[in-house]
């Protein structure tokens, strides 16, 4: 009697953990949500199938930063546009950041989000707890609260009123609690400083790098090291722009982790600024070619562990505003893998590199159960790709409510055709398919 599935992808060129080789044709067959059977499945039947043959079949792609503004400022996004966007470019699962209104640092305000992404959210999610003074001894309990992705700490102020600026406030919270921290590492009193570089009646969109400049990171990354070091705790260092920061991370790959994101990798200053204005203003700011380089160079030599899109949309009336009156933040999630696959299409990496870093890194950092990869057991997410499709990103494809992306106009090799979520087919050729049902990730109780 033939094997029966919920879902079977057939013909695919797979990339999966196993015997069968990365690259190799194979079927996957699927059953209550989870991969069940790797190989040659012609005999098989099932009550869905997905033609894959002359496509990818990568592990679900995850998306560990972004930030989709729900509660408080669900005029810029809100969890359901945010997540339609993550599906339409390929993304199967979310870390939402803590900087709403009000900011997500109570068990409340987590269980508030949870309740909002029901039935609303297109992929799997999961919330940061924002760190504060006033949870900081608290944060232990609350990092293992389900649906929690773990604790975030900004230690420059960005944007929204979350600010962890002293050491020793820094201390308490890496003292409370296992898991890895994610850190976003500008030091406050050097923003504070430089901010008088700006003229009083405002200046080009150029001078951001300048205000946020290279010693205002590595401070708080030298920082940071040193508490997480007194502290014995892990942590993450989140959108990392410099050179001299990645050979300071490069030696501390003991104790911290590394993101980079795909605008700091394909956009470039001056010219990004000089052709895009605000549209290129984010936290911590594009920089030269010096830091593009290093951080390819860090991608390539395995000191960067995940990449995140620091998904952040302002409206364009907000963006439009004079300089530094407008916000930082710059849409990323729906164009994170479009990029990213087109780098891959330029050797600039690895399909492999890319893999470890949206899915099989995602997973080690953070202890996420049963995500990451194509083997039995696991949940079936699936982000299925054309390499060698060539489109060209516009505003008028992107979900997020702003409607803009920085990439508007870009031609790009690679395109996300399907995103499978638990084996229900979310996305086909540009279009949602059925309803959102997202679900809270789960993780392992706790790191070592």
């Amino acid at each position: 009697m033939s094997a029966r599935y919920d879902l079977i992808v057939r013909g695919g060129s797979v990339w999966a953990a196993g015997s069968i080789g990365n690259g190799a044709s194979a079927d996957i067959g699927v059953i209550g949500g989870r991969f069940a059977a790797i190989g040659d499945l012609r005999g098989a039947t099932a009550a869905s199938e997905i033609d894959a043959r002359g496509l990818t079949v990568l592990p679900g792609v995850m998306d560990t930063q972004v930030h989709l503004r729900e509660p408080g400022l669900e005029y810029k996004e809100d969890l359901a546009s945010g997540t339609a966007g993550a599906a339409l470019g390929g993304i199967t699962a979310v870390f939402e950041m803590p900087n709403t209104k009000p900011n997500t640092d109570t068990a409340e305000r987590l269980a508030d989000k949870l309740a909002r992404a029901q039935h609303r959210a297109w992929v799997d999610h999961a919330f940061y707890i924002g760190a504060t003074a006033e949870n900081a001894e608290g944060l232990a309990a609350l990092e293992m609260l389900p649906g929690a992705a773990g604790v975030k700490v900004f230690m420059g102020s960005s944007t929204g009123s979350l600010l962890v600026a002293d050491d020793a406030t820094l201390t308490r919270v890496l003292r409370s609690g296992r898991r890895r921290v994610a850190v976003h590492c500008e030091d406050e009193q050097r923003l504070i400083e430089r901010r008088a570089l700006i003229p009083a009646q405002g200046a080009h969109p150029r001078m951001h790098p300048m205000w946020r400049d290279e010693m205002t990171a590595l401070r708080a990354t030298t920082r940071l090291l040193t508490c997480a070091r007194a502290a014995r705790r892990r942590v993450h260092v989140l959108h990392v722009t410099t050179a001299e920061e990645m050979e300071l991370l490069r030696d501390h790959k003991d104790l911290a982790t590394v993101e980079v994101l795909p605008q700091h990798l394909t956009l470039c200053a001056p010219e990004c600024y000089e052709r895009l204005g605000t549209y290129a203003q984010m936290n911590p700011p594009i920089r030269e070619q010096r830091h593009q380089d290093a951080l390819w160079k860090a991608v390539r030599d395995g000191t960067v562990d995940v990449l995140g899109s620091d998904h952040a949309p302002h409206t364009r009336e907000e963006k439009d505003r004079p300089y530094p009156e407008s916000p930082s933040g710059l849409t990323g999630v729906q164009t994170l893998l479009p990029l990213m696959l087109d780098h891959v299409a330029k050797g600039r990496l690895t399909l492999e590199r890319l893999i470890d870093l949206t899915s099989a890194g995602p997973q080690r950092i953070f202890g996420i159960v049963n995500k990451g990869r194509i083997a039995r057991g696991y949940d079936a997410d699936l982000t299925i790709v054309d390499l060698k499709a060539t489109r060209t990103i516009t505003n008028q494809w992107i979900a997020a409510k702003c409607g803009w992306s920085p990439f508007d106009g870009m031609t790009v090799t690679g395109w996300p055709k399907m995103t499978v979520v638990r084996g229900r087919l979310i996305m086909r050729d540009d279009q949602l398919i059925g309803t959102a049902a997202g679900e809270p990730i789960r993780f392992v109780e706790a790191l070592p």
